[in-house]
């Protein structure tokens, strides 16, 4: 089969690796982690656009490497061949692997801020999130084992101790995004057929399809 990937720049790393053990066609966009700051209503007519701009004739599907991301894929449609997309609040659940750690880890600690290596492969996604960390007091590094050195470990260590926080360091699992690539469908996403809309849940689904 052969799919479309749009994904957040953040997963860069990542996905790369992924797409080179996987039985289908991929082609991958990588879209500017900017989106997430632009707003969600803008930030959904960008990927909408993004997707209609796909040629469904060559596609079988369109991938999402996105979490709800604070209601920014809510009301996407499916065009002419299916949508998929991880059911996860954000990307802190596709480098962890699994929304039940997610939500019981964030439960257990509040007041927490991740990054991974990804965040400081781009300046002006660091910068930003930087300048929101006033609202945490504790910082989590996610390794996902494709790191070529511990230099982002290490500079997360030195954000929390200068600013006094927690540092904790967190094992990642990139099975999330492993099965998205490889069609491996299961409960864990959503799966739009052509006409239909990704809707915010509210409740442990996250999204649903209306």
């Amino acid at each position: 089969m052969r799919f479309k990937l749009l994904a957040c720049e953040i997963f860069r790393r990542e996905i790369s690796i992924l797409a080179k053990d996987t039985p289908h066609q991929i082609d991958i966009d990588f879209l500017p982690q900017e989106l997430h700051v632009i707003g969600r209503t803008r930030m959904k007519h960008r990927l909408a656009s993004y997707i209609a701009g796909v040629d469904a004739r060559l596609y079988d599907a369109v991938l999402l490497a996105y979490g709800l991301c604070s209601g920014g894929i809510a009301g996407l449609t499916a065009e002419k061949i299916p949508l998929v997309v991880p059911k996860a609040h954000d990307c802190i659940t596709l480098f962890l692997g699994c929304r039940k750690k997610y939500r019981d880890y964030f439960f257990a600690n509040s007041g927490t801020y991740f990054l991974t290596t990804g965040w400081f492969d781009y300046e002006n996604a660091l910068n930003h999130d930087i300048d929101m960390m006033p609202y945490y007091n504790k910082l989590a590094f996610i390794e996902t084992g494709t790191e070529a050195d511990n230099v982002a470990e290490q500079r997360t260590r030195k954000i929390a101790e200068e600013r006094n926080w927690t540092f904790e360091k967190l094992s990642g699992d990139l099975s999330l995004l492993h099965r998205l690539i490889n069609g491996d469908w299961n409960e864990d996403y959503l799966v739009v057929q052509p006409g239909g809309q990704i809707q915010e849940t509210y409740d442990d689904d996250v999204l649903r399809i209306c």
